[in-house]
């Protein structure tokens, strides 16, 4: 047990720090289509001449060179799409920064694990927490090659990390890709080219409190009125004054359009985006806004009713019920989902799976209890060699976005999320609960285990049933060893009741209550050990 890594503690999650919401355009004429693509178009033109000065500045780049970006793009289009655009860019390459220092921890990662196989003899058997040798010669063989390739690419990526140099693509990089293989897409090259164009295209506005309706550049009323600022080459496109143009489509948020109208109501800022979905011929505008940061409750407040153990698997949550003792109560719940087909499909069976744990939850006034994972480190194929099928299953599990609409759902409902650490929590819950909740009407499966194994970690008890009995003697002189019961808990030193069955065939049907008191188990009236012992006479008969 030395080797095992000490858990973290659990903690609440804080709730979300913004909200978006999206609606459609409905009634949008062609003449308005145009314009938002030329001024689309127009801007992305900005934004992409921006990107790159902003790359090419690298990580010397201050506000001054910032303001200088600002006033530049002023000129060509107006203040508020200037800053719009400077703080895309800054976004875009921070983002880009990020992901070049996760692709080289993943070199590196992989580097690690290739080198401890080529050094191990072949064939040899790996354990629970490093990989054994190649199975073959031309294996070993294949992987000494790869893992030149990946120290060459290691050495480019530190490279460009150690310059500041970023690769970005405004549009992503996997649209792009695609542009080369159009007939497994199954895109026509016109098809694409509209994609392309779509994805690149700016038209986006961040919010300015205190100004009309929380956003001078991109405008939506109370009635669902939508305007926009024009460039200064677009002018001429204007049918409002002050440069404006007003779109004969009209919009209302069915969801959380009261929180939106608040906002709007008292001019708070809130952020808009208009995006084309080529593939529906739709268009839609999508809304944003901060949320003030609000205090967590207690970590104690949020068990004092119990919580629900949530292991997250790749097709279902496997939950189950615990008091505040940590006892299992009831029996464990599935919640289902597919993650086959398109990413919306994928998006909506997460909803559905969570809003069915979530009202449960809340029927019963629970907190939910989910594992604090993180799968970026055990993607790579080197980690796991030919295990296919294991790694798929592994980069399927949508563990962030799964937790990130756990965390925004269940704010909105009032009920507390606990995060613990996942360190053996199957292997525990199965090794400790799997066989000690299957019954002869309920098959315990490993999942359900492992739901209690986190939501006793979640409760700040062990996962394992029972303490280790007293070192001095077996008895409860150094405290009791349930973990159930408290000392003040009644009854806790009393004598456990004789029960009538096959293993006390000596006690009748009705005498369990006297069994633990030895004179009423004597039949003749007194214990033996308290009576004198003395040989009776000889009969005068023999």
């Amino acid at each position: 047990m030395g080797g095992l890594r000490e858990a973290a503690a659990p903690f609440v999650v804080s709730g979300p720090a913004g909200v978006t919401v999206r609606t459609r355009f409905r009634g949008l004429t062609s003449e308005d289509a145009r314009v938002l693509c030329l001024v689309g178009d127009y801007l992305a033109s900005l934004a992409s001449r921006d990107l790159k000065t902003r790359c090419a500045a690298g990580p010397d780049h201050d506000s001054e060179q910032w303001a200088r970006r600002k006033r530049a793009l002023s000129e060509e289009s107006s203040s508020r799409w200037a800053g719009s655009v400077t703080k895309v860019s800054h976004d875009q390459r921070a983002l880009a920064r990020r992901g070049q220092l996760a692709y080289i921890q993943s070199l590196q990662t992989g580097i690690a694990t290739i080198t401890h196989r080529l050094s191990l003899p072949l064939g040899e058997k790996g354990g629970k927490h490093a990989p054994g040798g190649y199975r073959s010669r031309k294996e070993w063989h294949s992987k000494s090659r790869r893992l030149h390739v990946l120290k060459d690419r290691l050495e480019a990526a530190r490279a460009d990390w150690q310059a500041g140099v970023v690769h970005v693509v405004r549009g992503g990089k996997r649209l792009l890709t695609t542009r080369h293989h159009l007939k497994a897409a199954r895109l026509t090259e016109e098809e694409w080219r509209r994609r392309w164009q779509a994805e690149r295209r700016f038209l986006q506005a961040d919010g300015e409190s205190g100004k009309r309706y929380g956003n001078e550049t991109i405008r939506v009323t109370l009635d669902g009125e939508v305007s926009l600022k024009l460039p200064a080459p677009l002018a001429h496109l204007a049918n409002a004054p002050h440069g404006r143009y007003v779109l004969t489509a009209r919009v209302s948020f069915a969801h959380r359009g009261e929180q939106w109208a608040d906002r709007v109501t008292a001019n708070r800022a809130v952020a808009y985006r208009i995006h084309e979905d080529t593939a529906r011929g739709r268009w839609y505008l999508t809304a944003s806004w901060t949320l003030p940061p609000v205090r967590t409750i207690p970590l104690a407040t949020a068990r004092a009713n119990g919580l629900v153990g949530v292991d997250t698997n790749a097709d279902h949550l496997a939950a189950w019920r615990l008091d505040r003792h940590g006892n299992p109560v009831g029996e464990p719940l599935r919640f289902a989902y597919d993650l086959t087909g398109t990413a919306q499909h994928r998006d909506a069976q997460v909803r559905h799976a969570l809003i069915r744990l979530l009202h449960w939850a809340r029927r019963h006034g629970l907190a939910i209890a989910v594992e604090d994972l993180d799968f970026t480190a055990e993607k790579t194929r080197e980690k796991y060699g030919r295990r296919k099928r294991f790694r798929k299953l592994i980069s399927g599990m949508p563990v962030a976005r799964l937790r990130a609409r756990l965390v925004s759902m269940a704010a909105e409902l009032g009920i507390p999320v606990i995060a613990v650490d996942p360190a053996y929590t199957s292997r525990w819950g199965a090794q400790h609960w799997q066989k000690a909740l299957t019954s002869k009407t309920r098959k315990t499966a490993r999942h359900d285990a492992a739901a209690v194994a986190i939501g006793r970690r979640a409760l700040g008890h062990p996962i394992r049933r029972r303490t280790a009995p007293p070192r001095t003697h077996q008895s409860d002189g150094c405290g009791h060893r349930t973990v159930q019961a408290r000392p003040g808990t009644p009854g806790r030193e009393g004598s456990r009741p004789r029960i009538p069955g096959p293993r006390t065939r000596s006690v009748g049907a009705g005498r369990g209550a006297n069994a633990v008191d030895q004179n009423a188990q004597h039949r003749p009236g007194r214990s033996a050990e308290r009576e004198s012992w003395q040989q009776d006479s000889l009969p005068l008969s023999l």
